[in-house]
């Protein structure tokens, strides 16, 4: 039951205690508001209220970062092989050069020997242990069968004299593990730098001697069915031959050594 309120200015706690006792026992069980309150409406959520329960909003995930760029070592030595204007500068390009992982095991870069300025070029394979220590590429066994099998053409690596000079290098200026051969991708990586090489130089002819620097100059490989047969490799005349390492080895190929020598020697003069 509901009963009505009832206004007073005044009133002691006395009266009021007696009025409300009165109202109790005649069943009052709740006061009137001054507005209808009705008990089926949903109370409203104030803005303030429903902003601190809001549910935060998700951040959209941000894109992944695209994949790393893979270097491109062939493009990189072709690059760096043609910002080279001179020898030096080659050799400091090839030095600064990481993409061929021969480098790590390497103690020296092998370069070159002998006259920029020889008419003929031999291009070696890769430096062995000597070579390696040495810094200096054919200075093994190999090396000093090279001498003098040039030296019976009246050829030196050490002549002033660009006529009878050669100058020597190799397909890879480091030497590979146990000396073994290189592989094509190490060829492909370096044979930027060794075109760039071969047109500073600017020989007249090319020696490639043994399989890898037919590889590298020709395309392929089989130097004993190449060897002797004049080809052009790096757009200049070029005569693979075996390589001296095989010669130690089979010392009876040396007859057709003297053949390809002797062809070399008249190459040159003209005769």
């Amino acid at each position: 039951m509901v009963g009505e309120s009832m206004h007073i200015d005044a009133i002691d706690w006395s009266l009021a205690k007696a009025l409300l006792e009165w109202q109790v026992e005649m069943g009052v069980d709740e006061a009137i508001l001054d507005a209808p309150l009705s008990r089926y409406e949903l109370p409203e959520t104030s803005p303030a209220k429903a902003a601190s329960v809001a549910i935060p909003e998700k951040k959209s995930a941000s894109a992944p970062p695209p994949p790393p760029v893979e270097a491109d070592p062939v493009a990189d030595a072709r690059a760096a092989a043609s910002r080279a204007g001179s020898l030096d500068a080659l050799r400091a390009a090839i030095d600064a050069f990481d993409h061929c992982d021969l480098k790590r095991g390497a103690r020296n870069l092998v370069f070159a020997d002998g006259n920029p300025a020889a008419r003929v070029l031999v291009l070696g394979e890769a430096p062995g242990r000597e070579e390696d220590i040495e810094g200096r590429p054919f200075v093994g066994r190999a090396g000093q069968l090279l001498d003098r099998m040039l030296a019976a053409i009246g050829l030196d690596r050490a002549s002033a004299n660009a006529e009878s000079a050669v100058y020597i290098t190799n397909v890879l200026p480091w030497r590979p593990p146990q000396n073994r051969d290189p592989s094509p991708e190490e060829i492909a990586i370096m044979r930027p730098f060794v075109e760039k090489h071969i047109g500073l130089v600017n020989p007249d002819m090319i020696v490639l001697m043994g399989n890898i620097s037919c590889d590298a100059g020709l395309g392929r490989r089989g130097i004993l069915r190449m060897r002797g047969q004049w080809a052009e490799a790096f757009g200049r005349p070029a005569l693979p031959m075996v390589h001296p390492a095989y010669l130690l080895r089979n010392p009876a190929a040396k007859r057709e050594a003297w053949a390809d020598l002797l062809s070399l020697k008249a190459r040159l003069t003209g005769h």
